[in-house]
């Protein structure tokens, strides 16, 4: 990771610290005011996403160390394990929420009332925050290829979604108290529950993402395409046998077995390896390290006996 990339996720990370916590604040103290069942759900969500921001800061922190002893090929799964720390907090949030507004609906001592108007004033301005906290955080996650920004930029799409609920909730029973139809009053505790259950589909959705990121895989053929005609065009390189590119976090590793003239010497098959490392890892800013296997080429076994005076002669690279 650059310090360039990761100065700039660290900045978001601490922005979407400083919202989440805003936004919680404000919801909570309104929801409780206000006597809000939604707003109250909903700002425990976003108190979730402070710690869920604390979680991917860490991730970020963890994934620009640069290699070590222990960890040869970098650190950069730990943004993928802060993804996954994201995931579970959002499914507990979503369990707390739901049985929250279970109990208000169906097991309260009292039926619920309907909450003050200014209710309706938080979650428009949490939804307005959200959504652009998305946008911002989508786009430079993609833009830096990071699964922890992606995953916390989702998770500001949840609040977007789970706050517009809310909004509903608390907007039907307001108005039911000024039509004067008290069983609307039951639209903002089922508001509160639709939260939970919007919360837990994008938990579930987020943590199966993120283990799968986190486990070794290696890029789509197509992916890897493009990568494999930039090694083919090295001079010396008569063909790729197998290129594998494994997603290491936000970067790349590359494994590529290349064929190349069976009759050169150990020392220019050995510089045309290094001609390839070079070449993918100036192409592409993503590829992180490339190892190399040189194979010789084999265009029908046997080969021609090196005593055979009448055989061609190969030139010293084969292109």
């Amino acid at each position: 990771m650059t310090e360039n990339r990761h100065a700039r996720a660290e900045f978001a990370a601490w922005l979407g610290i400083i919202g989440n916590l805003s936004l919680a604040v404000m919801k909570g103290v309104v929801g409780f005011l206000s006597g809000s069942k939604a707003l109250i759900a909903d700002a425990a969500n976003s108190a979730s996403d402070v710690a869920g921001s604390f979680a991917v800061l860490i991730g970020l922190k963890a994934a620009k160390r640069p290699p070590d002893k222990d960890h040869p090929y970098g650190h950069g799964k730990a943004e993928s394990i802060a993804a996954i720390i994201v995931s579970v907090l959002l499914l507990l949030v979503g369990f707390e929420v739901a049985q929250s507004a279970v109990h208000a609906i169906f097991f309260a001592d009292e039926p619920p009332q309907a909450p003050k108007w200014y209710a309706i004033v938080a979650l428009l301005i949490a939804i307005v925050a959200k959504e652009i906290l998305f946008q911002y955080k989508f786009r430079l996650g993609k833009e830096l290829n990071s699964q922890a920004l992606i995953a916390n930029a989702w998770d500001h799409r949840t609040d977007v979604m789970s706050s517009s609920a809310a909004l509903l909730g608390v907007g039907a029973s307001v108005l039911g108290e000024r039509l004067g139809m008290p069983w609307l009053y039951y639209a903002d505790p089922v508001a509160g529950f639709f939260v939970a259950v919007l919360v837990l589909r994008m938990g579930y959705k987020l943590i199966m993402e993120s283990i799968h990121n986190t486990m070794d895989h290696v890029l789509h053929a197509e992916d890897a395409e493009e990568l494999i005609q930039t090694a083919q065009s090295v001079r010396g390189v008569i063909t790729v046998d197998e290129l594998r590119a494994r997603e290491h976090g936000h970067y790349v590793i590359v494994d590529c077995k290349i064929s190349v003239n069976p009759r050169i010497t150990v020392m220019e098959g050995h510089d045309i390896a290094k001609a390839v490392k070079h070449e993918l890892m100036k192409s592409y800013t993503h590829v992180s390290d490339v190892f190399i296997h040189v194979n010789p080429y084999d265009p029908g076994y046997p080969y021609k006996s090196a005593s055979d005076t009448n055989q061609e002669d190969f030139p010293t690279l084969l292109h």
